[in-house]
């Protein structure tokens, strides 16, 4: 892979939060295990880790759960100047097993410090970034995703905007807000990474050509499907590529998606092709290398317990 210069400094926004599994009953009641978890938070660490320059924009509680997750950032070395402070509570995502052994999910976000993310604080972005990655249920509550969108306005036509959905309907149970916020966000975007699974919710029966087709024709110019066992499909106006996945003993799959569009977005830095330009004229060719590259460092953190991101030397 090529190294020229890297790029001067992504930024990722959204959400940083705990992740809260159930570790069973106790004397006096129930025992919990908080992880720091959030799409965007995991996107961050993983462009961190595999040595890139990144900022993240969020709202982080002044708690001592917020001040964890600062801890986090600092020890990854992820620049916190665009992370903003709010005097609100961490959002919390409880995780436990019901009867049969089936996870079950209970959502505490309501009036939390990542959804409290307001116009003003933008300004706290480093006048150097050059590359936007968002996803996730920030951009659909608010007034968080008026913020995020107000980003997007501002920056797309002079840098890279990335893009994944990753649908949270335990957030937002209205799919067509993540429908309505997904078509704004194609004439947007450079580089969108959405799961067949988020798009079997969001376009039942409509094929995975189909969608890309459209994303196209609405001015995404690289769409990038995964499937999960399937591998992951990349789709140009040059035609698509196919990656099958990484063959590993799968210890689970937290973290995958967010690994592989950290390490999308690294292989652009690392090729040279982290423009609006750059990245729609990419051929087959190097779409190819780009989607290996990522399933490559999926792999890595599927053979791992939780969200344990590969770091560079892993992918040499």
């Amino acid at each position: 892979m090529d190294n020229p210069e890297s790029p001067t400094m992504f930024i990722v926004c959204g959400e940083a939060l705990f992740d809260v599994f159930a570790t069973g009953s106790t004397p006096t009641g129930l025992g919990f295990d908080g992880r720091i978890g959030g799409s965007p938070f995991n996107v961050a660490l993983g462009l961190a880790r595999l040595g890139q320059p990144v900022g993240f924009c969020g709202g982080v509680g002044t708690g001592f759960a917020g001040e964890r997750l600062m801890q986090a950032l600092d020890d990854e070395g992820i620049d916190a100047r665009a992370t903003a402070r709010i005097d609100a509570p961490t959002t919390l995502s409880l995780i436990g097993l019901d009867a049969r052994g089936v996870p079950s999910y209970a959502f505490y976000g309501q009036g939390c410090a990542d959804r409290l993310l307001r116009a003003e604080h933008l300004e706290a972005i480093p006048a150097e970034a050059n590359c936007f990655h968002l996803g996730s249920y920030a951009m659909v509550v608010q007034p968080v995703g008026a913020t995020q969108r107000t980003l997007v306005e501002r920056e797309h036509r002079r840098s890279v905007i990335s893009y994944d959905p990753n649908i949270r309907a335990n957030v937002e149970p209205d799919l067509d807000v993540w429908r309505a916020t997904l078509q704004w966000m194609l004439p947007r975007t450079h580089l969108l990474k959405v799961s067949d699974e988020d798009l079997g919710l969001l376009y039942p029966g409509r094929s995975i050509t189909q969608f890309a087709a459209d994303a196209l024709a609405a001015g995404t110019p690289l769409v990038v499907v995964t499937r999960g066992a399937d591998g992951a499909v990349g789709f140009t106006a040059r035609g698509s590529v196919h990656t099958p996945p990484v063959k590993v003993a799968v210890a689970d799959t937290v973290g995958a998606g967010d690994t592989f569009q950290a390490a999308l977005l690294t292989w652009a830095a690392e090729t040279g092709r982290l423009t609006p330009a750059a990245l729609a004229a990419i051929d087959n060719t190097a779409l190819a290398e780009a989607l290996g590259f990522a399933a490559r460092a999926a792999a890595i953190t599927c053979s791992r317990r939780g969200a344990d991101l590969p770091r560079r030397a892993e992918l040499a």
